[in-house]
């Protein structure tokens, strides 16, 4: 039996924690394992999160309020030790760009499109497996 991934998903508008839920179901892939949520609303309870240990992924909302999930990726990528890879939801295809400055390791459009978004979250999944081998 494979291990659950471990996925923190921040945003502090529900509907949209809700859509990456339901995006992924219990699994994004059959090759990776079941995903277990952790729900942050707020940036310091990303942090508190990501101190604990234990996650697999980021899946940060880059309109979230007060701090977007862009400003947090950057925060986490200088401030956490081997921060898992992050996923970050944007606005538009536009903002690419702010995604790699924010030092994202993958980025998908909102509102959250189920098939690109579990085909993004299954890729860095398997990325962060082959990363812990």
């Amino acid at each position: 039996m494979q291990p659950t991934a471990t996925v923190l998903v921040y945003s502090d508008d529900s509907r949209t924690r809700e859509q990456v839920r339901l995006a992924t179901g219990r699994r994004p892939a059959p090759d990776v394992p079941e995903v277990r949520f952790v729900e942050c609303a707020t940036p310091d309870a990303v942090v508190r999160e990501l101190d604990k240990g234990g996650i697999d992924v980021c899946v940060l909302d880059g309109e979230a309020v007060p701090m977007g999930g862009m400003g947090v990726c950057r925060q986490i990528k200088d401030e956490i030790f081997h921060c898992p890879p992050v996923l970050l939801l944007i606005a538009r295809p536009q903002d690419a760009w702010l995604a790699t400055w924010s030092r994202a390791d993958a980025a998908v459009a909102l509102p959250v499109e189920p098939v690109e978004f579990a085909s993004a979250l299954a890729s860095l999944l398997r990325r962060r497996a082959l990363a812990s081998t």
